[in-house]
């Protein structure tokens, strides 16, 4: 039996969205190269044409774009490197499969050498060495177009479809600044070890063609923080929560919502209906990213939100329910604290709220959760 497992799916199960929306980038992808750069039937006298390779960096580059196989560098160069190979290959040896052995062992070596390794390199070099009389007439050019040319279309349209997707293609560097502009990384990703620490646990492991460094940082800190939550004993919402509430309504203008956070020095207020029911959380963030995006002048802006000038008020002042936030993470009254650490430990949520079959009973700040840490800390192993 437990052999027969080895034989199943190594991969982890992915939702219905993600696949649809790879497969769309495939598909929208390959589409555009064809309609407008590489003819799918062939143009032996330019070389403009699509090759099955293609399909192959297709799947990386939109199905695994967080792969350092698919990377910009591993896809152009690896493709590039090995289409030269098998170009030269073919030139070479008269035997096809010979040739075809050889220009796919040389271009493995030759991509691995250039750190460019990219599986669908491994084809291209394959399709140059079973195509003598394409090569005759191309010769090197075949590496520049459309092998080199295509893979490039192929990039970057991964990166615009990444970014339209909310994706990260290529993905982040080590050193590159945090979401805040700076130069201090993400809370979950500062481990104390340095970038050439992460390569060598990479190398040590052999895994440096599955993983990146940036994906290691983040995996470990992910571990780190999930072990620091299963510390923290069996401490629930309830026991952490704040419940004499201050909430506001859907229709309570801006300024007064203002007033608010600056009397009780919140960052959060819980945004509710009739019998208690959340309908959201306003952050101040959220005041504050919309005072910015209204017109300066007398009475208007962010002072005027944040000071609640008399100006503000004469205004037609949006209200509450047009910058809650409805989608944010929400806890049960007996959520684990274990499970609430990671909802703000990367900075985007300042609070959670606690619900009873959607009325709000209570809300768990990240001042109560570093209060509650601290006093199991101090208490020491039990």
């Amino acid at each position: 039996m437990h052999h027969l497992k080895s034989l199943g799916p190594a991969v982890a199960r992915v939702s219905g969205l993600e696949a649809f929306r790879a497969g769309l980038g495939a598909l929208i992808g390959l589409g555009l190269a064809g309609l407008f750069v590489l003819s799918p039937q062939g143009d032996p006298r330019l070389g403009l044409y699509l090759v099955a390779p293609f399909g192959a960096t297709s799947v990386l580059l939109f199905a695994v774009p967080n792969s350092p196989l698919a990377q910009p560098w591993s896809a152009v160069v690896g493709n590039t490197v090995a289409a030269l190979v098998g170009v030269a290959v073919c030139l070479t040896v008269p035997d096809p499969t010979l040739r075809i052995a050889l220009a796919v062992g040389l271009s493995v070596t030759a991509t691995i050498l250039c750190r460019a390794v990219h599986p669908p390199a491994g084809a291209v070099a394959m399709t140059a060495a079973m195509s003598p009389d394409a090569i005759a007439h191309l010769g090197f050019w075949f590496a520049l177009t459309p092998v080199a040319l295509g893979t490039v279309v192929l990039v970057l349209l991964a990166t615009l479809y990444a970014r339209l997707t909310g994706r990260r293609y290529p993905f982040r560097q080590f050193d590159e600044p945090s979401r805040h502009g700076t130069g201090d990384r993400d809370p979950v990703e500062r481990l104390g070890l340095s970038e050439d620490a992460l390569i060598a646990i990479l190398d040590r492991y052999s895994q440096s063609f599955n993983l990146g460094v940036e994906d290691l940082a983040r995996l470990i800190g992910a571990a780190e923080l999930q072990a620091a939550a299963a510390s923290s004993g069996p401490l629930a919402a309830r026991d952490i929560m704040s419940r004499d509430l201050i909430t506001v309504t859907p229709d309570t203008p801006l300024d007064a919502v203002a007033d608010l956070f600056r009397a009780h020095r919140f960052t959060a207020l819980p945004v509710i209906g009739p019998e208690s029911r959340f309908l959201g959380a306003i952050f101040q963030m959220h005041l504050i990213d919309r005072a910015r995006s209204e017109p300066r002048g007398p009475g208007r802006g962010v002072v005027a939100v944040l000071r609640g000038f008399p100006g503000a008020r004469k205004q037609t002042a949006p209200k509450a329910g047009d910058i809650m936030d409805a989608q944010g993470p929400r806890a049960a009254p007996d959520t684990p604290v274990a499970a609430l650490l990671p909802m703000m430990a990367g900075g985007d949520t300042d609070a959670v709220p606690v619900l009873d079959r959607d009325r709000i009973v209570g809300i768990v700040t990240r001042t109560d959760l570093i209060a509650a840490l601290a006093r199991e800390a101090a208490r020491g192993p039990r």
